[in-house]
């Protein structure tokens, strides 16, 4: 119901309603009505965590390629309907509850944006990028690859594949020609 309806609208009489419970059961367990909304995000926000070893699996050692998987598996989280949900729930309620950016960024984006960066280092020994700070570039691709699709589809309008495919290509073909070393 939180995700659905957010804070404000959910109501603790509707919560008990709908899981068959007695408000006074459910105030046995959580301090309010806060609490249980935070109980209720940390929960679909550990659901939705992507482990580490999905984002290594990506990597094939094309560079171009595995940025691309990323960028698709990443948007594709956000079509799902909890992904959608609770990217709108972080977005809304995070100026109430801050702890639910932090725990968002920390099992979602914090990973992600891990992942980039090691990989990013990788392949600056290698000579093939030069970024200079590895985890900013990697805060750069998020905003640039994930972050104009994901800001569409959260604000209600319908991307078709074929769109989001296109940004996806554009958006790692702009990074890479901006990262690569210049002789």
């Amino acid at each position: 119901m939180f995700l659905d309806r957010g804070f404000e609208v959910t109501t603790m009489e509707g919560v008990a309603a709908a899981v068959g419970m007695t408000k006074r059961t459910i105030y046995a367990r959580y301090d309010g009505k806060a609490a249980l909304f935070k109980a209720t995000v940390r929960r679909a926000i550990d659901r939705a965590t992507v482990p580490r070893e999905e984002y290594d699996a990506l990597d094939k050692g094309d560079l171009d390629e595995t940025l691309t998987a990323f960028a698709k598996m990443r948007v594709a989280h956000y079509q799902t309907d909890t992904g959608l949900k609770l990217q709108r729930i972080v977005n809304t309620e995070s100026f109430r509850f801050p702890e639910i950016f932090t725990w968002y960024y920390e099992q979602s984006a914090g990973p992600a944006i891990d992942f980039l960066s090691d990989m990013f280092v990788r392949q600056e020994s290698a000579g093939t990028l030069h970024l200079g700070n590895t985890h900013m570039a990697a805060n750069a691709f998020m905003s640039l690859v994930v972050g104009g699709p994901v800001r569409i589809i959260a604000s209600g309008n319908a991307l078709l594949q074929e769109e989001i495919d296109a940004r996806i290509a554009f958006a790692v073909r702009l990074f890479l020609e901006g990262a690569r070393p210049r002789e």
